[in-house]
């Protein structure tokens, strides 16, 4: 599996393809066209950050969607943090405000703060969403530009389903998504079973993960592998990237909240892992198989992959289904190195 479009290997930290070469002696290929559905939370922020710093990467939108926050406060969030990178007319649509079968959202505001961003609390934003709902938005953007829009999913896969389920087309028109969520054959982190994307609406991620678009799911068994120390996030603060104070501040909630749940003077790049995995695919290694999740009982949200070792004698609930691509390894080094570039950058 390769990027579609790669950057210049020989890319220094400050974006120059060769040390003293100006970007503009070189010939790039297009930008890969990106929508964002996200719950900003703090590694959603840090993730959007790191995209808008990704010469390679045109981000067209973004979507919201419950997690981190309520539906209200991510969008909120959304949008100052597209104020505070400088993007104005980035287009912004809201999205689900509960599951696709109802009841009320998880909200994971005891990691992230009560207002999502590491009790900074920011100012109300001064942009506006568009007047489209989240998966109308992402209907008419695959429409817009068939086989070129890729969807970096980074909270519950509600928005989605909602655009499959609205459109039959849409799976075999987006060029690919990459999914953070699931925990293959590991611990989850809301419960033993079930890793939080997920269980915050497993009977949307069953569909996305059965509707045969092409997907990569990065799991927390990896991107818990993948962390930022106090001394990296130091490190960032006093860079000269252009958001390196805003992300140091916004962490520290963050990291209190990881010495506490986990021991870890430092946090876990779950987001950033899953757009490293989009910008470099060589720092992993993935399986492919038949993904299904369980949508009622203790496993609720139990993510299970096929791994194609054995020829069922009858059917089950994985057979005939589409193959997914699940992250099975990572350099972990590499990304936490490829993080920090993106988020030092100026």
């Amino acid at each position: 599996m390769v990027l579609d479009v790669p950057f210049p290997q020989e890319a220094s930290c400050d974006g120059d393809p060769v040390a003293g070469v100006p970007l503009s002696n070189f010939d790039h290929p297009p930008r890969a066209k990106l929508i964002i559905d996200t719950d900003p939370g703090i590694d959603d922020a840090m993730t959007m950050f790191m995209a808008f710093k990704s010469l390679e990467l045109e981000v067209i939108g973004l979507t919201t969607i419950f997690g981190n926050g309520s539906t209200e406060l991510v969008t909120r969030n959304a949008l100052h943090l597209c104020e505070v990178a400088g993007l104005l007319d980035m287009p912004v649509a809201e999205g689900f405000s509960e599951p696709l079968k109802g009841g009320l959202p998880r909200v994971a505001d005891f990691v992230h703060g009560s207002d999502g961003l590491g009790n900074t609390f920011p100012p109300d934003p001064k942009i506006k969403t568009v007047s489209k709902c989240a998966a109308e938005f992402l209907v008419d953007k695959i429409k817009e530009f068939p086989h070129e829009v890729t969807i970096l999913a980074l909270g519950p896969l509600t928005n989605i389903a909602g655009a499959i389920q609205k459109d039959p087309s849409f799976a075999k028109n987006v060029k690919k998504i990459f999914v953070l969520g699931g925990s293959f054959f590991a611990s989850g982190n809301v419960n033993p079973a079930a890793e939080a994307n997920i269980y915050g609406d497993p009977d949307a991620a069953d569909i996305v993960f059965t509707s045969g678009a092409d997907i990569v799911v990065i799991g927390i068994n990896l991107t818990t592998q993948l962390k930022l120390t106090e001394s990296d996030l130091l490190e960032i603060r006093d860079s000269k990237g252009a958001f390196g104070k805003y992300i140091y501040n916004m962490c520290v909630f963050y990291r209190n909240w990881h010495i506490e749940s986990d021991g870890l003077n430092g946090i876990f790049l779950h987001d950033p892992g899953c757009l490293a995995a989009l910008l470099d695919p060589s720092l992993f290694t993935y399986r492919k198989g038949a993904l299904r999740v369980e949508t009622q009982g203790i496993c609720t949200g139990h993510t299970l992959l096929d791994l194609g070792l054995k020829k069922w004698n009858g059917v089950n609930p994985w057979s005939d289904q589409p193959l997914v691509s699940v992250g099975w390894t990572v350099n972990a080094q590499g990304v936490v190195n490829l993080v920090k570039d993106r988020l030092m950058r100026p």
